[in-house]
């Protein structure tokens, strides 16, 4: 009689065990959601070709988490995404906001309802988020104006090319003419957004060139913008700007930094390969681990706005990517 009691309990906690342990795969499970603008231009379809590759290569090797990846055409849009993410029952939110006040109130309730929820590029007005991940705003600025400077050796004419009218591009601009304030005698002409489009670009660059009759260098901030400024100064035929200079890292331009454009020698870098980084912190801050076993979760992570010359262009070259 004792030994059947024995047994008995015995298969008794095998059942236990077994039942907590597939609670505990079950509990390891988890969903993501991945909220993007759609690609509408090079950088925003590079975002798109990073998040598709992260998600890829997690799937490759952990069975145990679900993607979903949205592109939204509008903040609108990605709000009513981010509402049917949460239906879903995503464990973890990686967003980067079309506009950040637009998507404030929907990702304030993802986090309050205990969402992982990580913020990449543009931050909401205010935070709410487990982590912030973001390349160097004021950096670019900064590190183009500086290089700029140097390249046009303290002096001559500028035009400038900003991008949307959001808190990133005002911190872009603002580095920028805080290092220009050094150099009295560089002049910039004129400082207008053209939205990081190349249509736009095109357009603005158009205007400038029919409304000064000299330039030496262009700041763009943006790759994309810089592909319609270079259009506009061939069609223009004009020889006297020695200098276009954009940012971000795209392929195509850290090509023609490779190849020695004459115009085109330098970019700085904003990578969309953020929103890869910013995925790895969703699936382990959703699990209650730490990236890379670190001993705590850093809230805010900033990457380093490098300078892309033809010396280091092939390290940051990647010829696969959408951008």
């Amino acid at each position: 009689m004792k030994n059947m009691v024995k047994k008995s309990l015995v298969v008794l906690l095998a059942g236990l065990f077994l039942f907590s342990g597939s609670m505990v795969l079950a509990a390891e499970k988890i969903k993501v959601g991945v909220s993007v603008p759609s690609a509408d231009h090079g950088w925003t379809a590079g975002l798109l070709w990073w998040a598709k590759k992260a998600v890829k290569d997690i799937e490759a090797k952990d069975k145990d988490v679900t993607f979903y990846v949205v592109a939204a055409s509008s903040g609108t849009k990605q709000v009513g995404d981010v509402e049917d993410l949460m239906v879903k029952g995503i464990d973890a939110l990686v967003i980067l906001p079309h506009n950040p006040s637009t998507l404030q109130k929907v990702v304030e309730e993802a986090y309050a309802a205990g969402i992982y929820t990580v913020v990449v590029d543009r931050e909401l007005p205010k935070p709410a988020q487990h982590v912030f991940l973001a390349g160097d705003n004021p950096g670019l600025g900064m590190v183009g104006a500086q290089w700029l400077a140097a390249e046009m050796d303290g002096k001559g004419k500028v035009v400038v090319l900003e991008g949307m009218s959001i808190p990133i591009n005002k911190q872009r601009v603002e580095a920028f003419n805080e290092v220009m304030k050094n150099y009295p005698d560089i002049e910039i002409l004129d400082s207008q957004p053209a939205d990081w489009s190349t249509q736009k670009a095109l357009a603005l660059m158009e205007n400038y060139l029919q409304k000064h009759n000299h330039i030496d260098a262009v700041w763009c901030q943006d790759d994309d913008m810089l592909k319609g400024v270079m259009q506009a100064i061939k069609e223009s035929g004009r020889t006297e700007i020695k200098t276009v200079l954009g940012g971000a890292g795209s392929k195509d331009i850290i090509k023609m930094i490779m190849e020695d454009d004459p115009q085109v020698r330098a970019t700085v870098t904003y990578n969309p390969s953020m929103i890869a980084s910013g995925i790895i912190f969703g699936v382990e801050g959703a699990r209650g681990n730490t990236v890379g076993g670190l001993y705590h979760t850093p809230s805010r992570v900033i990457l380093a706005a490098d300078l892309v010359v033809k010396e280091n262009a092939e390290a940051f070259y990647f010829p696969e990517s959408a951008y």
